[in-house]
């Protein structure tokens, strides 16, 4: 089995092996993939961290062995939206928020074939992250007015599960990529009074199925991808938005995973 690399800012993943195909997901900077299938330049991958299937253009690639691909994740990017730099090759590269510093080691690390250097931005290590409001809305901030982008994961343009999967990246707490499996992770949240920064609220249709998610900062207020990231109030029955005072979205379930 093949082993693969993300070697550039972020990765279209698509429904079908064609660049006009539907972008369904992205995959980060230094983020790992098994490769499944192979169709000239396209190669259908099943991400590591999230087991989300799709087909990406191997010209974004570097191949790996499957050790270095399971390591897992030794230092996150977590400055605003290319705030972070390397050297690809002596070649410099804007990094977004969440990218993967595989083996970063004095600022140095390796992806596949390509010599890395850590230049500027603010690196850290999710294992060692204190989670707390604080630090909570400082990432949430860095967000707003981020347009909503189906499949998308960057403050260029992200979903409402992108934003949560890689704001919890970021807390060192790995999350599914969609919200109808975030949803079933964690503990559950009986009351609305009981709700502390950084809960995640689900949100479903009028067929009962899990379809939006938001990052809940206190017990009435919750940030989501919805036109763009934005902060909407919220009661027991759902989200309002804040400027046309109309429900948008219907509380199915919060739950905690910090």
């Amino acid at each position: 089995m093949d082993f693969a690399i993300c070697a550039v800012a972020a990765l279209p993943v698509r429904k079908l092996p064609a660049h006009e195909a539907e972008m369904v997901n992205q995959v980060l900077f230094g983020e790992t993939m098994e490769v499944l299938e192979k169709a000239n330049t396209w190669y259908r991958v099943r991400t590591l961290h999230d087991s989300y299937e799709g087909w990406v253009s191997s010209l974004q690639l570097e191949m790996i062995d499957e050790l270095t691909a399971r390591i897992g994740t030794t230092y996150v990017t977590a400055g605003p939206d290319l705030g972070d730099h390397i050297l690809f090759n002596e070649v410099r590269m804007n990094l977004p928020m969440g990218s993967s510093l595989p083996g970063l080691s004095n600022n140095l690390f390796t992806v596949g074939k390509a010599n890395c250097n850590y230049i500027s931005g603010n690196a850290i290590s999710p294992k060692d992250v204190k989670p707390s409001e604080e630090l909570i809305r400082s990432y949430v901030d860095d967000w707003l007015n981020t347009p909503y982008l189906w499949g998308g994961r960057t403050m260029f343009g992200t979903d409402c599960s992108g934003f949560t999967q890689v704001i919890y990246k970021l807390l060192g707490v790995a999350l599914p990529r969609d919200a109808s499996l975030q949803a079933t992770r964690g503990e559950a949240v009986d009351f609305l009074e009981q709700v502390q920064c950084g809960d995640l609220a689900f949100f479903d249709d009028g067929d009962g199925k899990i379809y939006h998610v938001g990052l809940l900062l206190n017990s009435s207020e919750v940030v989501h991808a919805h036109g763009k990231v934005r902060i909407d109030p919220m009661d027991g029955a759902g989200i309002v938005n804040a400027e046309t005072r109309l429900r948008t979205h219907k509380l199915r379930i919060i739950k905690r995973y910090l």
